[in-house]
Protein backbone atom coordinates (compact mmCIF):
# COMPACT_ATOMS: atom_id res chain seq x y z
CA UNK A 1 0.00 0.00 0.00
CA UNK A 2 1.32 3.44 -0.90
CA UNK A 3 1.21 5.87 2.01
CA UNK A 4 0.77 9.44 0.77
CA UNK A 5 1.65 12.24 3.12
CA UNK A 6 -0.59 15.31 3.04
CA UNK A 7 0.67 18.44 1.35
CA UNK A 8 0.31 20.27 4.67
CA UNK A 9 2.74 17.92 6.39
CA UNK A 10 5.10 17.87 3.43
CA UNK A 11 5.26 21.67 3.55
CA UNK A 12 6.99 21.77 6.92
CA UNK A 13 10.42 20.59 7.97
CA UNK A 14 11.41 18.72 11.08
CA UNK A 15 10.54 20.34 14.38
CA UNK A 16 13.78 22.12 15.29
CA UNK A 17 13.95 20.86 18.86
CA UNK A 18 13.73 17.25 17.68
CA UNK A 19 17.01 17.91 15.81
CA UNK A 20 18.55 19.13 19.06
CA UNK A 21 17.58 15.85 20.73
CA UNK A 22 19.47 13.93 18.02
CA UNK A 23 22.67 15.83 18.77
CA UNK A 24 22.30 15.13 22.49
CA UNK A 25 22.00 11.41 21.80
CA UNK A 26 25.22 11.46 19.75
CA UNK A 27 27.14 12.82 22.73
CA UNK A 28 25.58 10.29 25.08
CA UNK A 29 26.51 7.48 22.71
CA UNK A 30 30.13 8.62 23.13
CA UNK A 31 29.80 8.28 26.90
CA UNK A 32 29.67 12.05 27.41
CA UNK A 33 26.95 13.60 29.55
CA UNK A 34 26.19 16.98 27.99
CA UNK A 35 24.94 20.09 29.74
CA UNK A 36 21.77 20.69 27.80
CA UNK A 37 20.81 24.31 27.10
CA UNK A 38 18.98 23.24 23.95
CA UNK A 39 15.29 22.91 24.71
CA UNK A 40 13.45 25.38 26.96
CA UNK A 41 12.09 22.83 29.43
CA UNK A 42 12.69 23.80 33.09
CA UNK A 43 14.44 21.11 35.13
CA UNK A 44 13.58 22.52 38.57
CA UNK A 45 10.79 20.74 40.44
CA UNK A 46 7.31 22.16 40.11
CA UNK A 47 6.75 24.08 43.40
CA UNK A 48 5.31 22.09 46.27
CA UNK A 49 2.27 24.34 46.65
CA UNK A 50 1.24 23.39 43.09
CA UNK A 51 1.99 19.68 43.46
CA UNK A 52 0.02 19.53 46.70
CA UNK A 53 -3.03 21.27 45.20
CA UNK A 54 -2.92 18.91 42.22
CA UNK A 55 -2.68 15.86 44.47
CA UNK A 56 -5.62 17.03 46.55
CA UNK A 57 -7.53 17.79 43.36
CA UNK A 58 -7.30 14.18 42.20
CA UNK A 59 -9.28 13.08 45.24
CA UNK A 60 -11.56 16.09 45.19
CA UNK A 61 -12.41 15.47 41.52
CA UNK A 62 -12.63 11.67 41.68
CA UNK A 63 -16.11 11.68 40.12
CA UNK A 64 -15.91 14.90 38.14
CA UNK A 65 -16.33 13.54 34.61
CA UNK A 66 -15.00 15.27 31.51
CA UNK A 67 -13.35 18.66 32.15
CA UNK A 68 -14.88 21.84 30.77
CA UNK A 69 -13.47 22.83 27.40
CA UNK A 70 -13.06 26.43 28.52
CA UNK A 71 -11.96 25.83 32.11
CA UNK A 72 -13.75 25.76 35.44
CA UNK A 73 -15.41 28.95 36.60
CA UNK A 74 -12.98 29.04 39.54
CA UNK A 75 -9.94 28.80 37.26
CA UNK A 76 -11.19 31.54 34.93
CA UNK A 77 -12.05 33.74 37.92
CA UNK A 78 -8.52 33.24 39.26
CA UNK A 79 -7.06 34.28 35.89
CA UNK A 80 -9.22 37.41 35.95
CA UNK A 81 -8.09 38.26 39.50
CA UNK A 82 -4.43 37.68 38.64
CA UNK A 83 -4.70 39.80 35.47
CA UNK A 84 -6.30 42.65 37.42
CA UNK A 85 -3.61 42.54 40.08
CA UNK A 86 -0.69 42.14 37.66
CA UNK A 87 -1.72 44.42 34.78
CA UNK A 88 -4.64 46.46 36.11
CA UNK A 89 -6.90 44.99 33.40
CA UNK A 90 -10.48 43.88 34.10
CA UNK A 91 -11.62 40.70 32.34
CA UNK A 92 -15.03 39.00 32.34
CA UNK A 93 -14.29 35.36 33.27
CA UNK A 94 -17.42 34.11 31.51
CA UNK A 95 -16.84 35.74 28.11
CA UNK A 96 -13.25 36.99 27.81
CA UNK A 97 -11.21 34.01 29.06
CA UNK A 98 -10.80 30.38 27.99
CA UNK A 99 -8.40 27.78 29.30
CA UNK A 100 -5.99 26.05 26.92
CA UNK A 101 -3.93 22.87 26.97
CA UNK A 102 -0.78 24.93 27.32
CA UNK A 103 0.18 27.58 24.77
CA UNK A 104 1.26 25.36 21.89
CA UNK A 105 -2.09 23.76 21.08
CA UNK A 106 -3.95 27.02 21.55
CA UNK A 107 -1.61 28.97 19.28
CA UNK A 108 -1.49 26.28 16.60
CA UNK A 109 -5.26 25.78 16.48
CA UNK A 110 -6.13 29.48 16.74
CA UNK A 111 -5.54 29.98 13.02
CA UNK A 112 -8.34 27.56 12.12
CA UNK A 113 -10.91 30.06 13.32
CA UNK A 114 -9.80 32.96 11.13
CA UNK A 115 -7.57 31.88 8.24
CA UNK A 116 -8.84 30.92 4.78
CA UNK A 117 -6.56 29.69 1.98
CA UNK A 118 -4.30 32.51 0.82
CA UNK A 119 -4.79 34.76 3.85
CA UNK A 120 -1.59 36.19 5.30
CA UNK A 121 -0.40 35.78 8.87
CA UNK A 122 2.32 38.22 9.92
CA UNK A 123 4.93 36.37 11.98
CA UNK A 124 8.16 37.41 13.74
CA UNK A 125 11.31 35.53 12.80
CA UNK A 126 12.94 34.03 14.77
CA UNK A 127 9.77 32.90 16.45
CA UNK A 128 7.80 30.10 18.06
CA UNK A 129 7.26 27.38 15.41
CA UNK A 130 3.46 27.00 15.96
CA UNK A 131 2.90 30.50 14.54
CA UNK A 132 4.08 29.15 11.20
CA UNK A 133 2.87 25.57 11.54
CA UNK A 134 -0.63 26.67 12.51
CA UNK A 135 -0.72 29.08 9.57
CA UNK A 136 0.31 26.39 7.09
CA UNK A 137 -2.16 23.81 8.41
CA UNK A 138 -4.93 26.40 8.07
CA UNK A 139 -3.72 26.90 4.46
CA UNK A 140 -2.63 30.46 5.12
CA UNK A 141 0.54 32.19 3.98
CA UNK A 142 3.22 33.26 6.48
CA UNK A 143 4.76 36.71 6.05
CA UNK A 144 7.92 36.97 8.11
CA UNK A 145 9.18 40.15 9.74
CA UNK A 146 12.78 39.87 11.00
CA UNK A 147 13.73 40.63 14.58
CA UNK A 148 16.94 42.63 14.31
CA UNK A 149 19.26 44.01 16.96
CA UNK A 150 19.24 47.44 15.29
CA UNK A 151 15.47 47.58 15.95
CA UNK A 152 15.88 46.33 19.54
CA UNK A 153 14.35 43.08 18.27
CA UNK A 154 10.98 44.78 17.77
CA UNK A 155 9.03 43.97 14.59
CA UNK A 156 9.22 46.88 12.15
CA UNK A 157 5.52 47.19 11.38
CA UNK A 158 6.13 50.04 8.94
CA UNK A 159 8.14 47.70 6.72
CA UNK A 160 5.15 45.45 5.98
CA UNK A 161 3.89 46.05 2.41
CA UNK A 162 0.38 47.41 1.98
CA UNK A 163 -0.62 44.43 -0.21
CA UNK A 164 0.28 42.10 2.67
CA UNK A 165 -1.68 44.19 5.17
CA UNK A 166 -4.76 44.04 2.95
CA UNK A 167 -4.72 40.22 2.96
CA UNK A 168 -3.50 39.66 6.51
CA UNK A 169 -5.85 38.37 9.22
CA UNK A 170 -3.48 37.89 12.19
CA UNK A 171 -0.39 39.68 13.49
CA UNK A 172 1.67 37.68 16.00
CA UNK A 173 3.61 39.46 18.73
CA UNK A 174 5.78 37.78 21.35
CA UNK A 175 7.08 40.01 24.14
CA UNK A 176 8.96 39.30 26.29
CA UNK A 177 10.48 37.69 23.24
CA UNK A 178 11.69 34.17 22.71
CA UNK A 179 14.52 33.81 21.83
CA UNK A 180 15.98 37.35 21.92
CA UNK A 181 14.91 38.26 25.47
CA UNK A 182 13.66 41.67 24.30
CA UNK A 183 10.82 43.48 26.08
CA UNK A 184 8.37 45.72 24.22
CA UNK A 185 7.70 49.18 25.68
CA UNK A 186 4.10 50.24 26.12
CA UNK A 187 4.49 52.72 23.24
CA UNK A 188 5.29 49.86 20.87
CA UNK A 189 2.28 47.83 22.03
CA UNK A 190 0.12 50.90 21.34
CA UNK A 191 1.62 51.08 17.84
CA UNK A 192 0.77 47.42 17.25
CA UNK A 193 -2.85 47.90 18.37
CA UNK A 194 -3.21 50.91 16.06
CA UNK A 195 -1.69 48.88 13.21
CA UNK A 196 -4.25 46.13 13.80
CA UNK A 197 -7.16 48.54 13.89
CA UNK A 198 -6.02 50.39 10.78
CA UNK A 199 -5.78 47.21 8.72
CA UNK A 200 -8.51 45.13 10.41
CA UNK A 201 -5.95 42.57 11.60
CA UNK A 202 -6.27 40.62 14.85
CA UNK A 203 -3.30 41.25 17.14
CA UNK A 204 -2.40 37.96 18.83
CA UNK A 205 0.07 38.49 21.66
CA UNK A 206 1.99 35.51 23.02
CA UNK A 207 2.89 36.52 26.58
CA UNK A 208 4.09 33.17 27.90
CA UNK A 209 7.23 34.79 29.34
CA UNK A 210 5.54 37.77 30.97
CA UNK A 211 6.68 36.72 34.46
CA UNK A 212 10.32 35.87 33.75
CA UNK A 213 11.95 39.29 33.77
CA UNK A 214 14.99 40.91 35.38
CA UNK A 215 14.21 44.62 35.53
CA UNK A 216 10.79 46.29 35.39
CA UNK A 217 7.74 44.01 34.94
CA UNK A 218 6.78 43.84 31.24
CA UNK A 219 3.47 45.21 30.01
CA UNK A 220 0.59 43.21 28.56
CA UNK A 221 -1.01 44.41 25.34
CA UNK A 222 -4.33 44.16 27.22
CA UNK A 223 -3.27 47.33 29.03
CA UNK A 224 -3.67 49.10 25.69
CA UNK A 225 -6.90 47.53 24.41
CA UNK A 226 -9.09 44.45 24.34
CA UNK A 227 -10.92 45.13 21.07
CA UNK A 228 -9.22 43.26 18.24
CA UNK A 229 -6.69 41.75 20.66
CA UNK A 230 -6.16 38.29 22.13
CA UNK A 231 -3.45 37.22 24.57
CA UNK A 232 -2.01 33.73 25.07
CA UNK A 233 -0.39 32.91 28.38
CA UNK A 234 0.85 29.80 30.11
CA UNK A 235 2.10 28.48 33.43
CA UNK A 236 4.82 26.36 31.82
CA UNK A 237 7.68 28.79 32.42
CA UNK A 238 6.24 31.00 35.17
CA UNK A 239 5.63 28.06 37.49
CA UNK A 240 7.69 25.22 35.93
CA UNK A 241 4.50 23.42 34.86
CA UNK A 242 5.51 22.24 31.38
CA UNK A 243 4.28 18.71 32.11
CA UNK A 244 0.88 19.93 33.27
CA UNK A 245 -0.18 21.48 29.93
CA UNK A 246 -2.27 24.41 31.06
CA UNK A 247 -2.64 28.00 29.97
CA UNK A 248 -5.29 30.44 28.80
CA UNK A 249 -6.40 32.96 26.22
CA UNK A 250 -7.97 36.31 27.09
CA UNK A 251 -9.16 39.39 25.29
CA UNK A 252 -11.85 40.48 22.83
CA UNK A 253 -15.04 38.51 23.51
CA UNK A 254 -15.73 38.09 19.79
CA UNK A 255 -12.29 36.58 19.21
CA UNK A 256 -12.52 34.39 22.31
CA UNK A 257 -15.93 33.12 21.14
CA UNK A 258 -14.40 31.94 17.86
CA UNK A 259 -11.48 30.34 19.70
CA UNK A 260 -13.89 28.47 21.97
CA UNK A 261 -15.75 27.08 18.93
CA UNK A 262 -12.48 25.90 17.38
CA UNK A 263 -11.36 24.38 20.67
CA UNK A 264 -14.54 22.41 21.29
CA UNK A 265 -14.20 20.83 17.84
CA UNK A 266 -10.48 20.01 17.99
CA UNK A 267 -9.32 19.23 21.52
CA UNK A 268 -10.57 18.88 25.08
CA UNK A 269 -10.30 20.57 28.44
CA UNK A 270 -7.30 20.37 30.75
CA UNK A 271 -7.98 17.87 33.57
CA UNK A 272 -9.77 19.63 36.39
CA UNK A 273 -7.28 18.56 39.07
CA UNK A 274 -4.54 20.24 37.03
CA UNK A 275 -6.66 23.39 36.98
CA UNK A 276 -6.68 23.12 40.78
CA UNK A 277 -2.88 23.15 40.68
CA UNK A 278 -2.95 26.14 38.32
CA UNK A 279 -5.20 28.06 40.70
CA UNK A 280 -2.64 27.48 43.45
CA UNK A 281 0.13 28.62 41.11
CA UNK A 282 -1.58 31.88 40.20
CA UNK A 283 -2.36 32.53 43.86
CA UNK A 284 1.31 32.48 44.87
CA UNK A 285 4.06 34.88 43.76
CA UNK A 286 6.81 33.71 46.10
CA UNK A 287 7.90 30.80 43.91
CA UNK A 288 7.88 33.04 40.84
CA UNK A 289 10.24 35.51 42.48
CA UNK A 290 12.55 32.64 43.44
CA UNK A 291 12.58 31.37 39.85
CA UNK A 292 13.38 34.83 38.51
CA UNK A 293 16.34 35.07 40.88
CA UNK A 294 17.52 31.60 39.81
CA UNK A 295 17.32 32.45 36.10
CA UNK A 296 19.11 35.77 36.68
CA UNK A 297 22.00 34.04 38.39
CA UNK A 298 22.36 31.56 35.53
CA UNK A 299 22.03 34.36 32.99
CA UNK A 300 24.80 36.34 34.62
CA UNK A 301 27.14 33.33 34.87
CA UNK A 302 26.96 32.65 31.13
CA UNK A 303 26.97 36.28 30.03
CA UNK A 304 30.09 36.91 32.09
CA UNK A 305 31.82 33.85 30.61
CA UNK A 306 31.14 34.96 27.04
CA UNK A 307 32.28 38.51 27.74
CA UNK A 308 35.54 37.13 29.16
CA UNK A 309 36.30 35.46 25.81
CA UNK A 310 35.43 38.70 24.00
CA UNK A 311 32.04 37.77 22.56
CA UNK A 312 29.35 40.48 22.49
CA UNK A 313 27.26 41.16 25.58
CA UNK A 314 23.90 39.45 25.08
CA UNK A 315 22.29 40.21 28.46
CA UNK A 316 18.53 39.73 28.00
CA UNK A 317 15.88 41.81 29.74
CA UNK A 318 13.57 38.82 30.20
CA UNK A 319 12.74 35.17 29.36
CA UNK A 320 14.77 32.05 30.06
CA UNK A 321 17.00 32.48 27.00
CA UNK A 322 20.31 33.97 25.94
CA UNK A 323 20.54 35.01 22.28
CA UNK A 324 24.31 34.95 21.93
CA UNK A 325 26.05 36.44 18.91
CA UNK A 326 28.61 33.98 17.50
CA UNK A 327 32.23 34.84 16.66
CA UNK A 328 32.75 36.81 13.47
CA UNK A 329 33.19 34.63 10.39
CA UNK A 330 31.47 31.62 11.96
CA UNK A 331 27.94 30.34 11.26
CA UNK A 332 25.51 29.54 14.04
CA UNK A 333 25.75 25.81 13.29
CA UNK A 334 29.55 25.91 13.27
CA UNK A 335 29.58 27.64 16.65
CA UNK A 336 27.05 25.19 18.06
CA UNK A 337 29.27 22.33 16.91
CA UNK A 338 32.24 23.89 18.69
CA UNK A 339 30.17 23.89 21.85
CA UNK A 340 29.32 20.23 21.25
CA UNK A 341 32.95 19.13 21.25
CA UNK A 342 33.41 16.47 23.98
CA UNK A 343 35.62 18.65 26.21
CA UNK A 344 32.92 21.34 26.29
CA UNK A 345 29.76 19.24 25.80
CA UNK A 346 27.27 22.08 25.83
CA UNK A 347 24.07 21.70 23.82
CA UNK A 348 22.52 24.82 22.30
CA UNK A 349 20.13 25.64 19.47
CA UNK A 350 21.60 27.30 16.36
CA UNK A 351 19.64 30.47 15.60
CA UNK A 352 19.15 29.51 11.98
CA UNK A 353 17.17 26.45 13.05
CA UNK A 354 14.49 28.51 14.73
CA UNK A 355 14.30 31.29 12.16
CA UNK A 356 12.60 31.51 8.79
CA UNK A 357 13.91 33.44 5.83
CA UNK A 358 12.14 36.66 4.96
CA UNK A 359 11.07 37.57 1.44
CA UNK A 360 14.33 39.44 1.04
CA UNK A 361 16.19 36.18 1.71
CA UNK A 362 17.73 36.97 5.09
CA UNK A 363 17.65 34.57 8.01
CA UNK A 364 17.83 36.84 11.08
CA UNK A 365 18.65 33.91 13.35
CA UNK A 366 21.86 33.21 11.49
CA UNK A 367 24.83 34.39 13.50
CA UNK A 368 23.24 33.56 16.87
CA UNK A 369 22.85 30.57 19.15
CA UNK A 370 20.17 30.21 21.76
CA UNK A 371 20.83 29.06 25.31
CA UNK A 372 17.82 27.95 27.35
CA UNK A 373 18.71 28.57 30.99
CA UNK A 374 17.22 25.32 32.24
CA UNK A 375 20.17 23.33 33.70
CA UNK A 376 20.76 23.74 37.42
CA UNK A 377 23.05 26.39 38.86
CA UNK A 378 25.94 23.98 39.46
CA UNK A 379 25.79 22.72 35.86
CA UNK A 380 25.60 26.31 34.64
CA UNK A 381 28.75 27.12 36.64
CA UNK A 382 30.47 24.14 34.98
CA UNK A 383 29.33 25.33 31.58
CA UNK A 384 30.62 28.85 32.24
CA UNK A 385 33.99 27.45 33.28
CA UNK A 386 34.22 25.32 30.12
CA UNK A 387 33.36 28.34 27.98
CA UNK A 388 36.11 30.42 29.62
CA UNK A 389 38.77 27.69 29.66
CA UNK A 390 38.03 25.47 26.65
CA UNK A 391 35.95 27.41 24.13
CA UNK A 392 38.43 30.28 24.15
CA UNK A 393 41.06 27.88 22.74
CA UNK A 394 39.11 26.87 19.64
CA UNK A 395 37.43 30.04 18.40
Amino acid sequence: MEIIVSKRLQSIGAYAFAEVDKEVEKLRAMGVTPIDFGVGDPTVPTPEIIRKATQEGITKRKSSGYPSYIGTAEFRQTIAQWTKKRFGVTLDPSTEISSTIGSKEGIFNFHEGFIDPGDYVIIPTPGYPPYTRGTLFAEGTPYYVPLLKENNFLMDLKSIPEEVCKRAKILWLNYPNSPTGAVAPLSYLKEAVEFGKRHNIIVASDEAYSEIYFNEPPHSILEVAKEGVIVFNSLSKRSAMTCYRIGWVAGDKKIVDVFKKVKTNIDSGTPTFIQDGAIAALSDETHVGEMRADYKLKRDLLVTAFKKINLPDCTPEATIYLWQKVPQGMSSVEFAKKLLSPDIAIVTTPGGWISDKTESGINPGEGYVRFALVPGIEDTKKAAKRIEEQLSKII
